[in-house]
């Protein structure tokens, strides 16, 4: 089993950037496909990205490609969503989620844990 703790989100004027972070507890993190998902108040969660086990094979969702860059730290047991040219439709709750398997996932059900979540708010 794996627990999950997000950090990073916040405030920011649109334009800005930020670095979410999610911490995961065991010593199997680099053996789990993680994925970052978020959910904006009255909308369904959705897929923003997601990582194989290695890092080597990434998805994005078409509208952040360019903009989010998913990596992870499997020494720090660490995951990793780099947010940039953050637009007022960014606001949400990201969560991240890991998966046990080695390749990468875009749907929620596929994904066996998840974390609690940390809030984006980006003004206009």
């Amino acid at each position: 089993q794996v627990q999950l703790a997000e950090s990073g989100g916040g405030l920011v004027q649109a334009g800005g950037s930020l670095r979410l972070s999610c911490a995961a507890s065991g010593r199997t993190f680099g053996r789990y496909a993680m994925g970052w998902f978020r959910q904006a108040p009255g909308k369904e969660r959705e897929f923003v990205a997601a990582i194989s086990w290695s890092g080597g094979r990434t998805e994005y969702l078409d509208s952040v490609k360019g903009r989010f860059t998913i990596s992870r730290d499997n020494a720090k047991n660490t995951l990793y969503l780099q947010v940039n040219s953050l637009q007022p439709e960014d606001t949400a709750v990201y969560y991240c989620a890991a998966r046990r398997s080695m390749a990468p996932a875009t749907e929620r059900y596929e994904y066996d844990y998840w974390g609690q979540g940390t809030q984006v708010i980006v003004s206009s």
